[in-house]
């Protein structure tokens, strides 16, 4: 039988039993959550973002928008009175990679959805000083000048229909018309105004 002192003196072996211990923690921590329907199933009445939404999550994610800013409201009361409805599994369950996240250099946007104009999130995101005079957050003047051509849009979707999302073969065929020649403002506007829409109470 093989001593403690043995198994210490043995890196590689230690090495071993050690992921084996992490693998067996993760997975009984894990596994559980895949049987809960609140974790698995969507909210009443959610959809997958249409084409130019889900482009302009993707622009969200390419510029690094959620380095610095969370979607995950958490169940305190500090945080419900400022943001709004804590964040509930069933509203991301088509979201694909989840953007929840914990850092927080700006305001959680979880809720953001509606709480103003798309000419304040234009002006905003051309030059956030405008509008919060103390913002530390970067311009992002391109977002003016780049316009999208919509060539992988269906694709994308496909993509995402693979791993549960229900998008339509119509909503992959039309894909490409519905964000061709769209300015990259108006994707991003698009996504950050129905982000926490759809439960209802949310706001």
């Amino acid at each position: 039988m093989m001593r403690h002192e043995d198994i210490e003196k043995n890196l590689p072996l230690m090495i071993i039993l050690i992921l084996v211990v992490l693998s067996f923690g993760g997975l009984t921590e894990i596994v559980p959550l895949l049987f809960q329907k609140e974790l698995t199933e969507p909210i009443a009445g959610l959809k997958p973002l249409p084409a130019l939404e889900l482009e302009g999550r993707d622009l969200f994610i390419r510029e690094g928008c959620y380095n610095c800013h969370s979607q995950m409201i958490r169940p305190l009361r500090a945080e419900t009175e400022r943001y709004g409805h804590y964040s509930v599994a069933g509203e991301s369950v088509y979201e694909h990679p989840f953007l929840w996240g914990s850092k927080r250099t700006g305001p959680d946007l979880a809720r953001v959805g509606g709480r103003y104009s798309d000419e304040w999130h234009r002006t905003h995101l051309k030059n956030p000083r405008d509008v919060v005079p103390e913002s530390n957050m970067p311009s992002y003047p391109w977002f003016f000048e780049n316009t999208l051509t919509g060539e992988l849009t269906g694709r994308k979707m496909s993509a995402l229909r693979k791993v549960g999302v229900p998008y339509t073969d119509e909503d992959i065929a039309g894909a490409e018309a519905s964000v061709k020649g769209k300015t990259e403002i108006e994707a991003i506007v698009a996504y950050l105004q129905q982000l926490g829409t759809h439960l209802k109470g949310a706001r």
